[in-house]
């Protein structure tokens, strides 16, 4: 197949900025293509805590004009490279020179300036993508130019786009004098989903991108109901209706999340070495102040505590879990809330529960490595990336059929399976449970409490978890024919 050129562009990337999954998927995709024998590039901002030193960052041009509104602000894009992957950071001190990388009151006008600069960008490096892959709202802006301003120039228009929804909840939704910041004001029409006198990026990409794709298939379905969808349901109905829509299922960078290299390991394993796998639970244990015990089941949660992650249905079987022989490790941040309530746990169950409200690279890899079960019981989830590295790392999923932990892990029973059958089942790799209560949580929980009792059994579960293929490479190849949609798909509106 004929290379293809791919400008990928993303608010967040590994190993410049991290934030959420999005980092990962943007770490990680383009890679796997480039790997394809594709010309991928990763396009984000610059922002203050990226270190140039580190990254060995050059200059890429000549300080060029950017332009804002009515005017023009003078713009500096750095080049990076990492495995093999060029990067173009753009940076400008007033927009990205700042602590974080989100939660500002003028994100959408910064995020657009980001838009606006890399457009610019790519004509003064005199490199044209075939396709232009933006990611969420912060990126929007990007194919909503490239189909109504850009389309008239002779430069951009033979630019196809892909859009990718990883969370539809978040929009950009701003004022619509943004447009004239944006160059769009008269090119655009307001849409049906957007509030009156407000402009939804969100909306705009999911409107203006020639195709559109979500990070699982079991999310695209959902986000086409009002339960799932925020309020974009009737604009994504369509966009399906015209056959733009699609769902292909992250993956994870099997490099990185490797539990034979994990530097944050007490002890490699792998598939074939998984006694050696009990020395990483002891270190563990060890870690989070917990009784050295073999016997009992650990089960890790390692997320935000928030809504979305089921955080309050955890909080409902908690008691019930804790009147078993059990220990429990939790990691994260959220709501404080959901922080006062879980740091009571260690108190009351001083043996069996470990709370740690932060967030930790190196205690989360310990938490994959060393923990037997890992906890997902999510309201929604786009895909989830914790659950497949669990199964990477030998921890066996508990998680709710939503998303893509339905298109990931298949549960051990079938509908008609007894308590005896089920633990015998060939085919699953974890326990799921649909409905959002804590009673089907527990009934789920409760299962795999039994099934930990079965030692023969438990490790063919982390067997077929482990020998599961969730690499990039399979979705790398999806996103490739995703990819020629867009063109043809581009090329027959401008015939």
């Amino acid at each position: 197949m004929d290379q293809l050129k791919v400008l990928f562009l993303a608010a967040e990337a590994v190993p410049y900025a991290k934030v959420g999954g999005l980092a990962d998927v943007a770490g990680a995709l383009p890679k796997a293509l480039r790997a394809l024998g594709h010309d991928v590039r990763v396009a984000l901002p610059r922002y203050k805590s990226v270190d140039g030193a580190r990254f060995k960052l050059q200059v890429a041009l000549p300080p060029f004009p950017v332009p804002v509104g009515a005017d023009f602000k003078l713009t500096e894009v750095m080049q990076g490279m990492t495995d093999d992957v060029p990067a173009y950071l753009v940076w400008d001190e007033n927009y990205f020179g700042r602590d974080k990388v989100y939660g500002y009151d003028d994100d959408p006008q910064r995020f657009v300036f980001f838009g606006r600069a890399i457009l610019t960008f790519i004509r003064q490096l005199s490199w044209r993508p075939d396709v232009i892959h933006a990611n969420d709202w912060h990126t929007a802006f990007v194919p909503t130019w490239l189909a109504t301003v850009g389309k008239a120039d002779p430069f951009y228009a033979p630019v196809a786009t892909a859009y990718t929804i990883h969370n539809v909840a978040y929009q950009g939704a701003t004022g619509n004098t943004i447009l004239r910041f944006a160059g769009l004001d008269g090119h655009v029409r307001h849409l049906e989903v957007e509030s009156p006198g407000a402009v939804n990026w969100m909306a705009r990409g999911i409107a203006h991108s020639d195709v559109i794709n979500t990070v699982s298939k079991r999310y695209a379905q959902e986000i086409l109901t009002p339960e799932f969808g925020a309020g974009m349901e009737s604009l994504l109905k369509a966009r399906q209706a015209e056959r733009r829509l699609c769902g292909i299922v992250n993956g994870v960078d099997y490099e990185q999340w490797n539990p034979a290299t994990d530097p944050h390991l007490a002890q490699h394993f792998d598939v074939a070495s998984l006694d050696a796998r009990a020395l990483n639970k002891a270190a563990l244990q060890r870690a989070v102040g917990l009784p050295i015990r073999e016997d009992v089941p650990l089960l890790g949660f390692v997320s935000r505590l928030v809504d979305q992650k089921g955080a309050d249905i955890l909080l409902a079987v908690i008691d019930r879990l804790f009147a078993h022989d059990v220990q429990f490790v939790l990691l994260g941040a959220g709501d404080k809330r959901y922080e006062d309530l879980f740091a009571a746990l260690p108190k009351r169950f001083p043996t069996k529960a470990a709370v740690i409200l932060k967030f930790d690279v190196a205690l989360a890899q310990k938490i994959y490595g060393g923990s037997d079960m890992f906890l997902m019981p999510s309201h929604f989830e786009p895909c989830g990336l914790g659950q497949i590295i669990a199964m990477r790392y030998g921890s066996v999923p508990v998680v709710r059929a939503i998303g893509g932990l339905a298109d990931t892990v298949t549960d051990v029973a079938t509908a008609n399976a007894t308590r005896r059958d089920f633990a015998r089942q060939a085919k699953g790799n974890g326990f799921t449970f649909s409905d959002y209560t804590g009673d089907a949580f527990w009934e789920a929980l409760e299962r795999a409490l039994e099934t930990f009792r079965d030692k023969k059994t438990w490790r063919s579960l982390q067997k077929r978890g482990m020998k599961a293929d969730w690499s990039w490479e399979a979705s790398a190849k999806k996103y490739e024919d995703l990819y020629r949609k867009a063109i043809e798909f581009h090329k027959s509106l401008s015939s």
